[in-house]
């Protein structure tokens, strides 16, 4: 098979900014002659990023779907490519746009805008795992085997994702971001207030509201108090009487040591040792209280790793479809097949050699991540597994499999476990015995897939002896 070339898009509407990002993917089959294909991405290369626009709001409930659109157009135009020769793509809606009323809306309008995209809508949980990513701290945490903590610190939260040896082991996320205080650039007259920095200046007492005007030292007890809460949020200082105040659904698990921290998001990029002169020129608060983080306890006490992309670290490069099949020991129920667009929720291996009540907690835990808006969404539960299981692991993965599955299990959505090693079958015979009666599952195995990864799974083929795989990866800036 000789190597492909594939043209792919990226679109990431936040809740500040929109962009996009143009990637070109040689596919390449690994496998040797007259065996199963194996293909992967042998190379990735992004060709064009786009301008970075704030994302257009229609009101404060509903996104511009028509201006994301011309958006999109526009940007096309620039980058000299036909919308006809994308193949697939990526559209990832995220922070409090995802939100927004009609955010399925945007999706449609711009359905002709790719040959295949996968479309997630991102909560916070799944957001700091992509923007960790997308900054590469998963890369460090596995090169430096220590803990790395990316924080994504955008418009209107940041995401926190920990990391320990390339696995995810635990997210957070704050209402703490650049663009809680709007601010005309000219005139300096505050044009916006978020509701949390709205409780925080009343108990302040601070003479602050839409339509004065404002000058840093007036700003700066808010800043430091915003800044105070990310040095609790990586276990630093004292604990501020708001940190509880501005946990927009949980924070780290304090037992978590944290030695390497990542920042990425807009305030990323206001790291700066000095204030600039003109420091409201973005018409927020970004500049300000990205020269107060980088004079805070973060920088004198955690290592500081330089991100691979800052601002951009969540806009994907591709949804890069990388065909595959599973192996030949698979289990499976007839009739739920085939199913599209799953995220995969990887268990890392520490937490996989854990008793069956703890891996089922851990489980738990983790697919709630994939909760957006109170609704919980499938995903597919993905496990390394063991080489040569012994009878009592295969029942302690599925014990904790249905434990930390009860949530979908309760919602009767389609049980889909991958494994890396072979042990598929004996596993999926197991689920069986302990999933209630006709309950609809797939278990495979062979395929290899990380977190942040989709899959769509195919009609059997083979009499029924093997699946088709997509492992749609999302490919970072």
């Amino acid at each position: 098979m000789r190597d492909d070339q594939i043209l792919s898009v990226g679109i990431d509407l936040g809740t500040s900014t929109t962009q996009l990002i143009l990637s070109r993917l040689t596919v390449k089959n690994f496998a040797a002659a007259f065996s199963v294909p194996r293909i992967n991405i042998s190379k990735k290369e992004v060709i064009f990023k786009s301008d970075i626009i704030f994302t257009p709001l229609a009101s404060q409930t509903q996104i511009d779907a028509d201006a994301i659109k011309r958006f999109v157009a526009q940007q096309y135009d620039k980058a000299g490519i036909q919308k006809q020769d994308i193949q697939m793509g990526a559209v990832i809606i995220t922070g409090e746009t995802a939100r927004k009323e009609n955010s399925s809306a945007v999706t449609q309008a711009l359905s002709g805008y790719a040959g295949d995209f996968v479309v997630a809508t991102a909560g916070p949980d799944l957001e700091s795992i992509i923007a960790g990513k997308g900054a590469g701290t998963n890369e460090l945490a596995r090169k430096h085997r220590q803990n790395v903590v990316n924080m994504d610190i955008g418009g209107g939260t940041s995401n926190l994702g920990l990391f320990s040896d390339e696995d995810i082991i635990d997210t957070a996320c704050f209402d703490i971001g650049g663009r809680l205080i709007k601010i005309q650039p000219d005139s300096h007259q505050i044009t916006y207030i978020s509701p949390k920095v709205q409780q925080l200046v009343s108990e302040l007492g601070l003479d602050l509201k839409v339509g004065n005007t404002v000058t840093t030292d007036q700003l700066q007890p808010v800043i430091n108090v915003l800044t105070q809460v990310l040095e609790n949020s990586i276990g630093l200082g004292e604990k501020s009487p708001y940190f509880d105040l501005f946990i927009t659904n949980h924070a780290l698990h304090p037992e978590n040591e944290i030695v390497g921290v990542t920042f990425s998001g807009g305030v990323a990029d206001c790291l700066n040792d000095d204030l600039p002169a003109d420091e409201f020129r973005y018409g927020d608060i970004g500049l300000l209280l990205g020269y107060t983080v980088r004079h805070s306890s973060i920088f004198k006490h955690k290592t500081i790793y330089p991100s691979v992309e800052t601002i951009r670290a969540t806009v994907v490069g591709a949804g890069s479809h990388t065909t595959d099949v599973t192996g030949s020991t698979i289990a499976y129920t007839d009739g739920i097949l085939p199913l599209r667009n799953l995220p995969i929720l990887k268990v890392s291996k520490s937490d996989e050699n854990l008793e069956a009540s703890d891996l089922g907690n851990k489980i738990s835990e983790k697919i709630d991540w994939y909760r957006v808006q109170n609704e919980l969404n499938n995903v597919a539960l993905a496990l390394v597994g063991k080489h040569s299981p012994k009878f009592a692991d295969i029942q302690r993965y599925a014990d904790g499999i249905v434990m930390g599955a009860k949530l979908l299990i309760d919602k009767r959505e389609p049980l889909i476990i991958m494994v890396h090693e072979d042990m598929a079958k004996a596993l999926g015979h197991s689920l069986y015995a302990k999933l209630p009666e006709h309950y609809p599952f797939v278990c495979i195995d062979s395929v290899k897939v990380e977190n942040g990864d989709y899959i769509d799974i195919g009609e059997p083929v083979a009499n029924g002896e093997v699946l088709p795989v997509i492992v749609k990866t999302l490919v970072f800036g």
